[in-house]
């Protein structure tokens, strides 16, 4: 299960899963977009709708699925691109916590126990490179930038509960990606779908509460 993915990295992370062989559920907060994420990417991939800020929706949600194997955490939101900590709305700080981080620990509460309960599952949060102290949080978008740190935390909370249940839980940091919240970046989503991906099918065994794009495994 994807959340966030009817655009973007999440609809290619769907991609790229769908083409490894898994079946794919994609969630967006809207409703009709998810449908239609899911009918282009092909008949086999089901759909619901699921907003990460809102718990009758994630719980809706959770019982129209029902237990999930894999799970994506991608939807986020960027709303301070260009401002600084001295002078940022705090209400803008605040959506932003509620997507990136609360909504991501929602869905996990929501999701994760199914897995402890079957003991196998693989959790995978899309962080940023600007929210992680080695290198260095970026103050043009400090509440994104402070809502990955969190993120991050999250990660190492979420790995540290589940790594005696296989469980994999891991943050991927997937660079400046060309979507809709960066559109001038270098990099394609489907480039970067598949750093996701593979976190997201690390073997049994395989490493938990790491920081990571691809096998390169970044400080915190």
């Amino acid at each position: 299960m994807i959340t966030g993915a009817n655009r973007g990295l999440g609809r290619a992370v769907a991609a790229e899963l769908l083409a490894r062989g898994l079946r794919i559920v994609v969630t967006a907060r809207d409703e009709a977009e998810a449908a239609a994420t899911a009918r282009e990417l092909g008949p086999e991939v089901r759909w619901a709708a699921l907003d990460v800020t809102d718990q009758q929706s994630v719980d809706a949600a959770r019982k129209a699925i029902g237990p999930v194997d894999i799970l994506v955490s991608n939807a986020g939101v960027l709303l301070d691109s260009g401002s600084d900590p001295l002078s940022v709305s705090l209400d803008l700080v605040r959506q932003t916590f509620s997507v990136n981080l609360l909504g991501s620990w929602r869905v996990a509460q929501a999701f994760v126990p199914d897995m402890v309960r079957r003991r196998w599952g693989r959790v995978v949060l899309v962080s940023s490179g600007t929210g992680s102290f080695s290198h260095g949080l970026f103050a043009g978008s400090p509440g994104y930038s402070v809502s990955k740190t969190a993120v991050n935390g999250l990660t190492q909370l979420l790995a540290g509960q589940t790594k005696d249940y296989g469980v994999l839980v891991n943050a991927v940091n997937p660079g400046p990606t060309r979507t809709r919240m960066m559109p001038g970046a270098q990099r394609t989503a489907e480039e970067a779908a598949r750093d996701v991906a593979d976190a997201a099918t690390l073997p049994d065994g395989g490493p938990t509460g790491t920081f990571r794009r691809g096998e390169q495994v970044f400080d915190w």
